[in-house]
């Protein structure tokens, strides 16, 4: 297995083996000169909580942020395999950049697929596409917490207009970001789970801070608490409901596009250890004690690529079948995708840092693993897995078992 060094530029970076297009190698060029900036930054962005403007500037430069948009507004219709290898390839050069390029990814494929044939939302993605508009996210409530699929407050009609007031628990990155996608109540007499989702331009809202982000890991996502104040058109909500943008757009880009980042941020742990190893060896003509760290550590990772790849690859076969997508066995592949490869990263990054032992558990020194392992511990907790497999149980108690193996 070909593992990536963080020096992407210079010598290249490990893939997710997906099948790819021709085209794509351009896309992943454009990718690693991103990864090299953010590699150069990663270490201030994680000591000073800062947003990695640097790698989304270069970003912007190499016109990563328009991909899926259609290519008849400007964009470059790239697949979600695509998306995939790139959030891998960030991933191990800086993980507050990959997440960031995911997030704005998830949110891309929502107004793609469920905004086209909108006159209001064609024009946004051809803004986008044009002007690398950076999209943020506000899903979560202070009320609701991690309950994407409820929400407290209600999109309000007035004078030609809609108003939205939310106690946004959550927005990463959202000072940095030229728009916003967000939940809301359809109404203020909808129930939680009658949902819509709002596009909105910059100049369509206000943030003022309710909290801070002075976390372990993830810092430079910047992920804060806001009040959020919108004034925008009617036409900027999704014509579709949430609950089918959720099924058929959220969460399987969300999974796929986070599990990537995850496993990137495993490939350049693994790298680290597999140099501390190869240099122990010529200096000291033996391995180190926990050289079986680094077996464990391939394999893992070795699994989480597997699966994503598998993943993806089921998610390109039926994605222009919204049934299909909504199935409960599509479902609940999309959904145990997230925890079993943010388990595998974690998994991955344990093992590597045993592997190079008190070097790798040193803040500093080229075999240094600490932020790598704060970062990936993210991943089965912003977005917590327990609750996943809660929610996952309650389904599974009504679905029926299949009957054959391979049918």
């Amino acid at each position: 297995m070909n593992v990536a060094t963080p020096h992407a530029a210079q010598t290249g970076s490990a893939s997710l083996d997906l099948a790819l297009p021709p085209q794509a190698d351009d896309i992943l060029s454009r990718a690693r000169r991103v990864a090299a900036v953010a590699e150069q930054h990663a270490i201030a962005v994680d000591r000073d909580g800062r947003v990695p403007i640097e790698a989304i500037v270069q970003a912007k430069a190499e016109r990563l942020f328009g991909l899926l948009a259609p290519r008849a507004l400007g964009g470059e219709e790239a697949s979600h395999a695509e998306i995939v290898e790139v959030c891998f390839i960030l991933g191990q050069a800086c993980a507050s950049t990959a997440m960031i390029f995911a997030m704005h990814q998830v949110k891309a494929a929502c107004v793609v697929r469920h905004g086209m044939g909108a006159a209001w939302h064609e024009g946004f993605l051809a803004r986008l596409a044009e002007e690398q508009l950076l999209l943020a996210s506000s899903t979560t409530e202070g009320k609701a917490g991690g309950a994407v699929r409820s929400s407290d407050a209600a999109i309000v009609h007035s004078g030609g207009r809609i108003q939205l007031q939310r106690d946004a628990g959550v927005i990463s990155y959202g000072e940095t970001a030229d728009g916003l996608v967000t939940t809301a109540r359809r109404s203020p007499d909808a129930a939680p789970n009658d949902q819509v989702l709002l596009v909105l331009d910059r100049r369509d809202y206000s943030l003022n801070r309710t909290g801070g982000w002075d976390t372990l890991g993830m810092r430079g996502t910047v992920s804060a608490g806001f009040a959020l104040r919108a004034d925008a058109e009617p036409e900027q909500i999704l014509p579709h409901p949430y609950s089918r943008i959720h099924a058929e757009s959220m969460v399987p880009s969300a999974h796929l596009f986070w599990s990537a980042t995850w496993a990137g941020i495993a490939a350049g742990a693994v790298e680290r250890a597999r140099r501390f190893i190869r240099k122990a060896i010529r200096t000291e003509g033996k391995p180190p004690p926990a050289v079986a760290h680094l077996e464990k550590a391939m394999a893992a990772l070795r699994a989480a690529r597997a699966l994503i790849a598998t993943t993806t690859a089921q998610f390109d076969r039926i994605k222009h079948d919204p049934a299909a997508l909504a199935a409960l066995d599509f479902q609940s592949a999309i959904t145990l995708l997230k925890v079993d490869a943010s388990e595998l990263a974690v998994q991955a990054v344990t093992h590597a840092l045993r592997a190079c032992g008190l070097s790798g558990y040193r803040n500093d020194g080229d075999a240094s693993l600490a932020r790598h392992m704060r970062d990936v511990l993210s991943a089965p907790i912003m977005i917590n897995n327990d609750r996943i497999l809660a929610d996952l149980a309650t389904t599974s108690l009504v679905a029926e078992l299949p009957q054959t193996i391979c049918n």
